[in-house]
């Protein structure tokens, strides 16, 4: 690998914030493109940091390649995870950094720091339908849909998918 995963750094909030917003925006992940309610979560790293915790992916030099959000059930970025679950959310991969393994690398960090949790018994994401190749990522690693928890942000939007990886 030709990156590092680690904690973000307050002075990356701005470089992953907008990864992460123009990877939605760019590959049509938002419904209401920048009129987006969601664009605004996407790009408010630093909040993400505070309440949760933010992974990013740098290269040598320390350009943030891409990012994500993993939290535990219960806390404030925690969609669908409950009690003994984590889960990871805005998971975003730089254009330029794709087809080198980042995105994938990512959930893996995120998988073995669910395992290193001691009440962590379950790792957990939501996804839209449309985002395949993330989709392969999740079901290579082991995870499996679980569409008896699918559900819907907003009511006119689609159902997100969701997946499940047991520890």
């Amino acid at each position: 690998m030709d990156f590092t995963i680690r904690a973000v750094r307050p002075e990356e909030y701005e470089a992953l914030g907008e990864i992460t917003a123009r990877a939605f925006l760019d590959d049509g992940h938002l419904d209401f493109g920048e009129d987006d309610s969601y664009l605004h979560l996407l790009r408010d790293v630093a909040r993400r940091d505070a309440e949760a915790e933010v992974l990013v992916a740098v290269d040598r030099v320390g350009t943030v390649l891409g990012g994500v959000t993993f939290a535990m059930g219960g806390g404030e970025w925690a969609d669908i995870a409950g009690e003994g679950e984590a889960e990871f959310r805005m998971l975003a991969v730089g254009k330029d950094a794709r087809g080198r393994g980042v995105g994938e690398a990512l959930v893996r960090f995120c998988v073995e720091r669910a395992r290193e949790t001691p009440e962590c018994r379950r790792l957990v994401l939501s996804t839209q339908s449309n985002m395949a190749s993330a989709h392969r990522i999740y079901e290579r690693m082991g995870f499996v849909r679980t569409p008896e928890r699918d559900w819907k942000p907003l009511a006119d939007m689609d159902p997100l998918y969701t997946y499940g990886l047991e520890l």
